[in-house]
């Protein structure tokens, strides 16, 4: 038996969730040998994915400026040195540094920027990382990845050659943009885990898809989207690469520093060692807090489930959430903790138990 869930977006990380669905199962089915490898997508949870696979690696405190302006505890991951990265591999993930968890129930849509993530990518070059891996899901604006940028020695102004405002605001005043003083990229180069495929602009993109999530209306999204349009003129990296519109635009800013995307959730599930995993397996239990319309655009479960097909493994989906539009027949049976809590507030208020509850459910329905 494999559990391979990804985080509970805001409510329990995905090695404790693994866990929890492991002793639920256990429960039922006692004698069964069970497998940890928790997943996750480039969003939430990334740094402990990388933690919990890499021996060795060690946590870097930082503190960053927040997405909300203020100063927020962080950390990124030091990878040990290998051959390919003599000086280590530095993990730094958006999430915990610029995302929308750290604002709890509130919302900035004109307001939240990316500069504490590219103040954490800073820090680790400051110590001298042979290469970059970037996790940028769960981000709390819709800055084009401006306020990263910034924090790497880029420079965006307006018509009086002012410094543009943080957040979206800037990008309707935004007319040049001066990336000679970027710092440069490590010899290793950099790595992007996106968990999603949109691209930068239009219906499907940053604003159009993930504005409203983040507190926009409708005009607000057409003046965001409008914004992130001026942008694209001025850097050069293509807008319509897919990834281009994760966390806000930040994979299109990363793009221009010349950073290459790669789907999160195939990345890390190769290195926490899940297809090996697979191949010994009778059963794969997947999962995460919402599983929805987007959860087969580059999630985690929709790749863990990809693996075992190919692996002709049964897998089972168990989410905090599971909305009506979502496509679950790659599934061989699923449950939703909040059904079996009886509403969301319950199931949020003890995820543990609640997971425990779908592990024994899963096992009996299998």
């Amino acid at each position: 038996m494999v559990f391979a869930p990804d985080s509970f977006k805001g409510s329990i990380g995905a090695a404790a969730a693994a866990s929890a669905l492991a002793e639920g199962w256990s429960s039922v089915r006692g004698d069964d040998r069970v497998v940890l490898r928790p997943v996750a997508d480039g969003g939430e949870g990334t740094l402990d994915a990388f933690e919990a696979a890499v021996p060795g690696a060690r946590r870097m405190p930082v503190t960053v400026t927040g997405p909300d302006g203020q100063a927020t505890d962080a950390a990124w991951l030091l990878l040990p040195a290998t051959p390919d990265a003599p000086a280590g591999t530095g993990v730094v993930e958006l999430a915990s540094t610029s995302g929308i968890e750290l604002l709890g129930d509130r919302r900035l849509p004109w307001d939240a920027d990316t500069t504490g993530f590219g103040q954490a990518i800073a820090a680790a070059l400051d110590h001298g990382v042979s290469r970059l891996v970037l996790g940028i899901g769960s981000s709390a604006s819709t800055d084009g990845g401006t306020g990263l940028l910034t924090a790497l020695g880029a420079e965006f102004t307006d018509c009086l050659a002012q410094p543009i405002p943080r957040g979206a605001h800037g990008l309707g005043s935004v007319v040049h943009a001066n990336l000679g003083g970027l710092r440069p990229l490590p010899p290793g180069g950099v790595i992007v885990l996106t968990d999603v495929t949109n691209p930068l602009l239009g219906p499907t993109g940053a604003a159009a898809v993930f504005g409203p999530q983040k507190g926009f209306g409708a005009r607000g999204v057409i003046a965001a989207d409008t914004g992130l349009g001026r942008l694209a003129g001025l850097l050069p990296a293509e807008s319509r690469t897919p990834g281009a519109g994760a966390a806000g635009g930040s994979g299109f800013a990363l793009l221009a520093w010349g950073a290459s995307l790669v789907p999160g959730a195939v990345e890390v599930s190769s290195l926490v060692g899940l297809p090996a995993a697979l191949a010994e397996a009778s059963v794969v239990i997947t999962g995460e807090g919402a599983f929805d319309g987007q959860s087969a655009a580059g999630k985690a479960p929709a790749h863990v489930a990809a693996l075992a097909a190919s692996a002709h493994v049964p897998v089972a989906l168990a989410a905090g959430r599971i909305a009506p539009d979502a496509d679950t027949s790659a599934f061989a049976a699923s449950a939703s903790l909040t059904e079996l809590a009886g509403s969301s507030a319950a199931a949020l208020a003890d995820p543990g138990r609640w997971l425990r509850a779908a592990g024994a459910a899963l096992a009996r329905a299998l």
